[in-house]
C-alpha cells in the first residue's frame, strides 16, 4: 500500500463516520481522512485517486470543504479506463457546476470521449455534459451531441436526446440544428428513445416557433397514431403498470400534443377522437389512470373549441372530487379553477361536490375549493350558495373561520341583491364568527344601514335581538351599538316593523341596559366601550326617562385608567349637566354617506372624502358639508390660495372654519400623509382613533370630532370657539384649571390696546331683523392679528333666544373666538349681545379679510337662519 495513501476503504470510512456520537468526533474523522487525501494528492498516487475522489464525494455531500480535489476529476477523466473515468464523470457532477472556470478544462476531454469507440463511455460524456453543460460547452460539443442522436444503440440515442434539451435550453440559437434529429427520434419503437424524443420535441417547440410549426405540420398525425396504437396494445409486462401500457409515454404525448393543439383548430380536430378515446377507456381506479386522465382534461382545456370534449374533461374532474385522495381532489379543484374561465356553465353543475370539499378536514382542499366556489358565485345563484356558506361558517373550526368570512363578506357585498338580504346576511355572519370580521366589513354595513332609510327600524331590531345572544363576537356589538345610539326611539316604539318580523317589546331602559352591558364586558375594546358612550349621550336627549340613568353610567368612566373614556366621560356630562339648550342639536343622527363614495374610496380609487345624501362629494371631516355656491368659493378664496395647505385630506376645511392645525403630529413639515382607504370614515363619523390620545391637548380635535352639529355645514363656533386657543403642539406637562370644553377656556375677550391703529366701526351685516357693528383694532408690533369685536342689535319686538353666530374664513386666515357674553338677544334694540373674535392674516398686505357668516336664534320656538358674506373690511387688514 502506497504509504502517502489513506489505508482505508471508502465503506470504513463511512462506517467510521456513522459511528461517530458528537459532532466533534465527525469533524476529527473528516479531518484524518481530508489530511491523507491532501497528501496523496500531493504526491500524485494514480493507484488509490478513485477511491480518494470517492471519498471527497461523500465528505462533500456531509457538507465539508472539497474544492481541493476538484483537479482529481480532470486527471481521472483523462485517464484510460473506464472505472476512472466513470469516478472522474461523478465526481466533476457532484463537485463541479456550470459557474466554475476550470470546467472549461474538461470540455476537450468530453469532445474525445463522445467520440469514443466504447459506448459506455461515450454514455459517461453525455450524463455529465447533460448535468453540468454551460452555454459555451453547449456551443462547442453540440455537433457531436446531433450526431449521436442517429448512434446505433438506443440507450446512447436516448441520452443524447437527454443532453441534447440541456443544450437547447443554454443556447435557443442551436434549436433549429436539432428539429430533424428530433423529428426522427418520434418514429422509434423502443419507448426509452421515444419518450426522449417526445420531451425534445416539446422543449424544442417552447424555445422555436419554427420547430413548432414544423411538428404541427409533419408529426401530429404520427403523435396520434402513436398515442392510438398505446391506448389500443395489448397487455406488455416490460411497460405495463397498473394494467396501463406506458403511462409515462402515455403523459409525455398528451403534454406534446397540448402544444401542438393550441391556437391551431386543424391540429386540433386532428386530435380530438383519441383524446375522447382516451378519457373513456382510462380506468380511473389507479393512480397511473388518474395521471393520464388529469393529462388529458389538461390538455382537452388547452386546445381549441370543442364543447362536448370540454364537458366529458370536467365531468372527469367531477369524479376526482368524489376520489378519497386527497391529491386527486385538490389536483382537481386546481384543474377546475382554470376550466371555469372556458366553461363556467360546465362547472356549475358539480356545484354541490364543490361545496362538500369546503368541509373537507384537510385544510388545503377547504381552502382551494373555498377560491372555486368564489369564483363560481353569480347573482343568480348567490342566494343558495350563501347560504351554504354559512353553514360551513358554523361548523368550520377556528383556523379556517377567517378566510370563510373574508369570502363570504366579499360576496354578500358584491352580488347583493337587495338590501335587505345583505343585512341579514351580514348579521348572520357577525352573530357566527364577528370576532374575524376586518374593520372595514362592518363601516360598510352601517353605511348600507344609514343609506335604507326604510330598513332603519328592522336593522336595529335585527341587531338587537342578535346582541341578546352574542355579547362575545366584538364587531356584532360595535354595529349594534351604533344603530342602537341612532336609531334607539325607533327600536323602543317599534317603528317600520315589517311582515317578515316578529314583535319584540323593548323598553327604553332595556335599551339603555345593552349599552350598558356593552360597556361592563370584561372582553370589550376601547372601540366597543367609546362607541357605547356616544350612544348613551344620543339617547339622552331621545329618552328623557333614563337620562339621570344615562349620566350615572357616564360618569362611572370619569376616573377610568383609559384617558380616551376619561375624557369623554367628562365632556359628555358636561353637555348633560350644562347645555341641555344644545344637546338636541349636538346628537341628532348622522348625516347618510353615499355608498358609491365609500365603496370607491375603500378600493383606493378616490381620495378620502364624504357624499352626503345629495350627492356633492367634499374633503370635510364626519360628513359636514361644504357650502358649494361657486359666488361663495370665489369670494373666500377657496380654490386659489396661495398659500401651501398643510394636507389634502379633510381637515383642512375644519382648520380654515377653526384655526385649529390638525395635520398629524408626526408628518414633517410641508409633507401630506395619504389618506387611509376604508377605514377613516366610520372613525371620523364614531369619532373613534386607534388609540387614546396622550396629550391633553387632542381635547380639541376629539370634541370637535364627536361633539358637532351635524344638520349644519358649519362647526358650531359659539360653544366650541375657546378650543381655538389651544395650541396643537402645546403638552399636558403644565398645570392647568379644570376646563369646561363647551362654556369657555382660555383668554378673556382681548381689548383694544391704546397704541394701536383705530379703524371706524363697520356695519359688517344688517337686515329688516337684526344688525351686525363689527369695532376693529390692531395690536402694536403684530399688524398680521386683527382684532374685531362683534356687536349685534335686534331691530325687532321680539326676544331672539338660543342665538348663535357662526363664522369661516379662508385658508390663509386663522380664526379664533371668544364665548359670546349671553345667548339671549334682547328686543327693540334695548340691549345687545357681544362676542369677540381674532383673525391672523398669512398673507397679510397680499389679501384682505373676508368672512363668511351665519347667524341663528328662535323665535317663539321657531327656528331662523340668516347668511351672509362680510367682504368691505378695511383693505390693510
Amino acid at each position: 500500500m502506497n504509504p502517502f495513501s489513506s489505508g482505508t476503504r471508502l465503506r470504513d470510512m463511512i462506517r467510521a463516520i456513522r459511528s461517530c456520537k458528537t459532532a466533534a468526533e465527525e469533524r476529527a474523522v473528516v479531518r484524518k481522512e481530508c489530511a491523507a487525501i491532501r497528501a496523496a494528492i500531493s504526491e500524485n498516487d494514480q493507484d488509490y485517486r478513485h477511491r480518494n475522489l470517492a471519498k471527497l464525494m461523500f465528505i462533500h455531500m456531509l457538507g465539508y470543504p472539497t474544492h481541493f480535489g476538484q483537479m482529481e476529476c480532470l486527471k481521472l477523466i483523462a485517464s484510460s479506463g473506464f472505472p476512472e473515468k466513470r469516478i472522474g464523470y461523478l465526481g466533476l457532477m457532484l463537485l463541479l457546476d456550470e459557474r466554475q472556470e476550470v470546467l472549461m478544462l474538461v470540455t476537450n476531454s468530453l469532445k474525445q470521449d463522445l467520440n469514443h469507440s466504447n459506448q459506455y463511455i461515450i454514455g459517461l460524456a453525455l450524463c455529465a455534459l447533460g448535468n453540468i453543460c454551460s452555454a459555451e460547452m453547449a456551443r462547442d460539443l453540440a455537433p457531436e451531441v446531433e450526431r449521436l442522436l442517429q448512434f446505433r444503440d438506443p440507450n446512447i440515442r436516448k441520452k443524447a436526446a437527454l443532453c441534447s434539451i440541456r443544450i437547447i435550453k443554454k443556447v435557443p440559437d442551436l434549436a433549429e440544428n436539432f428539429i430533424n434529429p428530433a423529428a426522427s427520434l418520434l418514429r422509434e419503437k423502443h419507448h426509452g428513445v421515444l419518450i426522449t424524443g417526445v420531451q425534445l420535441c416539446t422543449d424544442l417547440c417552447k424555445v422555436s416557433s419554427e420547430a413548432l410549426e414544423y411538428f404541427r405540420e409533419k408529426c401530429t398525425e404520427g403523435l396520434i397514431k402513436t398515442l392510438k396504437d398505446m391506448a389500443n396494445s395489448p397487455y406488455a409486462p416490460e411497460y405495463d403498470i397498473a394494467g396501463i401500457t406506458d403511462p409515462f409515454l402515455h403523459i409525455r404525448l398528451l403534454k406534446l400534443l397540448r402544444i401542438l393543439g393550441q391556437g391551431d383548430a386543424d391540429a386540433s380536430d386532428c386530435m380530438n377522437d383519441i383524446l375522447a378515446q382516451v378519457a373513456t377507456k382510462i380506468e380511473s381506479n389507479k393512480n397511473a389512470g388518474n395521471a393520464i386522465l388529469y393529462e388529458c382534461v389538461g390538455t382537452i382545456m388547452s386546445i381549441e373549441d370543442n364543447g362536448g370534449l370540454r364537458v366529458l374533461a370536467i365531468n372527469i374532474l367531477g369524479r376526482f372530487l368524489s376520489n378519497r385522495d386527497n391529491n386527486i381532489r385538490y389536483v382537481a379543484l386546481n384543474m377546475l379553477m382554470k376550466a371555469i374561465t372556458v366553461d363556467a356553465q360546465a362547472v356549475q353543475r358539480h356545484r354541490a361536490t364543490i361545496l362538500e370539499c369546503v368541509k373537507d378536514s384537510d385544510a388545503s382542499i377547504r381552502k382551494k375549493a373555498l377560491d372555486l366556489v368564489y369564483l363560481l358565485v353569480n347573482e343568480s345563484n348567490v342566494k343558495p350558495l350563501t347560504k351554504e356558506l354559512i353553514e360551513s361558517l358554523e361548523a368550520s373550526d377556528q383556523e379556517f373561520k377567517g378566510v370563510l368570512t373574508a369570502k363570504i363578506c366579499s360576496l354578500v357585498e358584491k352580488f347583493s341583491p337587495e338590501k335587505i338580504w345583505y343585512i341579514d346576511q351580514m348579521l348572520k355572519v357577525l352573530s357566527e364568527a364577528g370576532n374575524f370580521v376586518k374593520d372595514e366589513v362592518w363601516h360598510a354595513l352601517i353605511v348600507v344601514i344609514s343609506n335604507a332609510s326604510d330598513l332603519h327600524g328592522y336593522s336595529v331590531r335585527a341587531l338587537y335581538r342578535a346582541f341578546q345572544t352574542s355579547t362575545e363576537q366584538e364587531t356584532l356589538v360595535r354595529v349594534a351599538v351604533w344603530c342602537i345610539g341612532e336609531y334607539g326611539d325607533m327600536l323602543v316604539n317599534n317603528v317600520g316593523m315589517l311582515d317578515i318580523e316578529e314583535p319584540i317589546t323593548v323598553t327604553e331602559s332595556d335599551a339603555v341596559d345593552a349599552l350598558e352591558v356593552s360597556i361592563k364586558r370584561l372582553n370589550s375594546d376601547l372601540t366597543t366601550k367609546a362607541m357605547a358612550l356616544i350612544a348613551l349621550l344620543k339617547l339622552s336627549s331621545r329618552f328623557p326617562s333614563c337620562s339621570e340613568r344615562i349620566k350615572d353610567i357616564i360618569l362611572q368612566n370619569k376616573r377610568s385608567f383609559v384617558l380616551e373614556l376619561q375624557q369623554r366621560s367628562i365632556e359628555f356630562n358636561c353637555i348633560l349637566q350644562k347645555h341641555q339648550n344644545i344637546r338636541s342639536a349636538l346628537v341628532e343622527r348622522m348625516p347618510v354617506l353615499d355608498e358609491a363614495t365609500f365603496s370607491g374610496r375603500r378600493a383606493g380609487s378616490l381620495p378620502t372624502s364624504v357624499s352626503t345624501s345629495t350627492g356633492t362629494a367634499r374633503n370635510l371631516p364626519n360628513g359636514i358639508a361644504k357650502p358649494a355656491a361657486a359666488p361663495v368659493a370665489d369670494l373666500l378664496d377657496l380654490s386659489s390660495d396661495d398659500a401651501p395647505a398643510p394636507n389634502s385630506s379633510g381637515g383642512d376645511f375644519l382648520q380654515d372654519l377653526l384655526g385649529v392645525d390638525l395635520s398629524p403630529a408626526s408628518a414633517p413639515p410641508g409633507t401630506s400623509q395619504p389618506p387611509k382607504a376604508g377605514t377613516d370614515v366610520l372613525l371620523d363619523l364614531l369619532s373613534i382613533g386607534t388609540s387614546p390620545p396622550a396629550q391633553s391637548s387632542s381635547s380639541a380635535s376629539n370634541i370637535l370630532s364627536s361633539i358637532q352639529d351635524d344638520k349644519t355645514s358649519l362647526v358650531n363656533l359659539n360653544g366650541l370657539a375657546s378650543l381655538t386657543s389651544l395650541s396643537p403642539n402645546a403638552t399636558s406637562a403644565s398645570p392647568a384649571p379644570m376646563m369646561d370644553l363647551l362654556d369657555g377656556f382660555g383668554p378673556s375677550p382681548q381689548k383694544k390696546e391704546e397704541n394701536g391703529p383705530a379703524y371706524p366701526s363697520l356695519v359688517a351685516y344688517e337686515s329688516s331683523t337684526l344688525r351686525m357693528t363689527f369695532n376693529i383694532s390692531k395690536q402694536p408690533g403684530n399688524p398680521q392679528t386683527t382684532l374685531i369685536q362683534a356687536i349685534f342689535t335686534n331691530l325687532s319686538p321680539n326676544v331672539y333666544n338660543d342665538f348663535l353666530f357662526q363664522a369661516a374664513v379662508p385658508k390663509f386666515l386663522q380664526l379664533h373666538l371668544d364665548p359670546a357674553s349671553s345667548n339671549t338677544l334682547p328686543a327693540s334694540g334695548n340691549g345687545s349681545i357681544i362676542q369677540s373674535m381674532k383673525v391672523t392674516n398669512s398673507q397679510h398686505g397680499k389679501k384682505s379679510l373676508v368672512m363668511r357668516i351665519r347667524i341663528a336664534y328662535k323665535i317663539n320656538s321657531k327656528d331662523v337662519l340668516e347668511e351672509g358674506q362680510v367682504s368691505n373690511f378695511p383693505r390693510d387688514l
